[in-house]
């Protein structure tokens, strides 16, 4: 068989088996060998390193995975996808593929079942639809990996990195950068896709943090801080954070700016991670005295 980045070999395979690429669940297949390469490299993959891969498709990253990693283990939601991967990785005798949806099975316990209490790294093509699902359950439910490696559509990746007060940065910028240190990898357009998507991918890293980058007095206040903060943009923040989930009066916000020296007229996005934290912390405070 050719290379199974080559559309020849990709319309060969779907025509054999009958294969209907889904819209819903964002299937395009990687036909650009050096964006295969790059993730490698990007993702430091070693022979030594454990692999958790999400969506493997008709297989294109996940041989080339298997050729540079320990174990592979690749969890796909279309089971007609099956018999396919059979055919196209099925040779590598460290693979293990895993039907079902990332979202609803129990990641920790196959992490557990797979890799005992070693951290494998999640190395994936993540479909646009369910990027941010993904990523955020991996990080807010600590589900053991010491890194993520995906590809993601270039308007969410500008996002996670995003600087304050830059149009990208939001709540997503703030959460991803507590849990992890992001950096590009590397830029993909759209013609290294079977079919073609609509839009560029950016592949990026997410290192997880072994240790948080901010004290904090409670981290659900934090991400209540920011949700709130973002919540809606154009709002100072004395008036986003005393209408919205943090459920404060005007007067609690405003006391706890003070305390955290933060202007009441400055917006969300002004803010980098540790003046959400320091506020947050103060925010905590304040909605504690008045419990009391």
């Amino acid at each position: 068989m050719e290379r199974l980045t080559s559309p020849r070999t990709i319309k060969y395979i779907i025509e054999k088996y009958g294969f209907r690429f889904s819209k819903g669940l964002g299937q395009n297949f990687i036909i650009d060998e050096s964006v295969l390469t790059r993730i490698i490299e990007g993702s430091e993959v070693t022979e030594n390193d454990l692999i958790l891969e999400i969506g493997p498709g008709i297989g294109v990253l996940t041989d080339v995975l298997c050729q540079n990693a320990s174990k592979v283990v690749s969890v796909e939601i279309d089971k007609s996808l099956i018999p396919i991967l059979e055919e196209t990785v099925g040779h590598h005798d460290n693979l293990k593929i895993v039907t079902g949806d990332v979202l609803k099975i129990d990641v920790k316990a196959l992490i557990k079942e797979e890799f005992g209490d070693l951290k494998p790294k999640l190395v994936a093509n993540l479909p646009y639809y369910v990027t941010t699902p993904i990523i955020m359950m991996f990080l807010e439910e600590r589900i053991p990996v010491s890194d993520l490696v995906v590809m993601i559509q270039k308007e969410v990746a500008d996002r996670i990195v995003a600087k304050p007060s830059t149009k990208a940065y939001g709540a997503l910028s703030v959460a991803v950068q507590y849990f992890t240190e992001p950096s590009i990898v590397t830029k993909v357009s759209r013609g290294s896709f079977m079919p073609m998507p609509n839009v560029d991918s950016t592949v990026i890293r997410l290192k997880v943090r072994e240790v948080s980058p901010v004290e904090l007095t409670d981290e659900a206040t934090f991400f209540l801080t920011i949700k709130d903060a973002f919540g809606k943009r154009r709002k100072t923040l004395l008036n986003a954070l005393s209408s919205g989930f943090l459920s404060i009066s005007k007067s609690q916000a405003k006391e706890a700016l003070d305390n955290a020296g933060i202007d009441e007229n400055t917006r969300g996005e002004a803010l980098n991670i540790d003046q959400f934290a320091t506020l947050a912390n103060a925010i905590y405070l304040v909605k504690k005295k008045e419990d009391k």
